[in-house]
């Protein structure tokens, strides 16, 4: 089994862009017809540049490749470069390729790709979601009271709760910039405190609570 034939799928994303501006699908096929499809992350550059790097590393790396050969795969294209140490957007392409051998593999082989890489551990799977606010209001990015105000964090947790969260991630400083060096001070702390506050009081203890630290 090789690989022969690379399609890829940029799907728009309209407002309130949850889960980022668009989204890029590729779809591996072989040369006896299994396809496999995989998503390729990148949100530093747009959709045209990043179809341009599957395609360039799909004609160098996987075109007539095994796909079951996902570990020489990763090493080929990881170690390209000077410094065989890639950037986070090359480590995107090479994601979702990867996602899509195994596909491949799961396919070919009648198996759950889970099954393959160890088996399944669990039955179910507890969700977080972060505190953004509201579509109406604009989405993730919009500047919302949601990110200023303890009191419409508050509000807001208790809504997510309410869908069934059992835990929320907020960004207890504040929001971040890309102008803001984000050293603590007395106000943001005090600041930090009661939106901690105000969202134990109104969540109680049926949600856990997270910290964003971007890093």
């Amino acid at each position: 089994m090789r690989i022969r034939d690379l399609k890829t799928f940029v799907v728009g994303n309209p407002p309130p862009l949850a889960g980022g501006r668009y989204f890029i699908f590729v779809k591996l096929v072989t040369d006896d017809g299994i396809e496999g499809v995989g998503e390729v992350y990148n949100a530093t550059v747009g959709p045209a540049a990043v179809v341009a790097m599957i395609e360039d590393v799909f004609s160098r790396h996987v075109e007539g490749s095994d796909p079951f050969r996902i570990e020489r795969l990763w090493r080929n294209v990881y170690s390209q470069g000077y410094s065989q140490r890639p950037d986070i957007s090359l480590m995107g392409v090479l994601s979702g390729l990867e996602m899509a051998c195994w596909d491949i593999l799961g396919k070919a082989l009648n198996k759950p790709v889970y099954e393959l890489l160890g088996g399944k551990v669990h039955e179910r799977l507890r969700s977080y979601t972060y505190l953004y606010p509201r579509p109406e209001e604009g989405g993730a990015y919009a500047p919302s009271p949601v990110y200023s105000d303890p009191d419409a964090a508050a509000e807001r947790a208790l809504e997510y709760m309410n869908q069934g969260f059992t835990a929320l991630k907020f960004d207890p400083a504040g929001p971040y910039s890309a102008f803001d060096p984000r050293q603590p001070s007395l106000e943001s702390l005090e600041l930090s405190e009661l939106f901690c506050r105000r969202i134990r009081e109104a969540v109680g203890t049926r949600c856990d609570l997270l910290f964003g630290t971007h890093g």
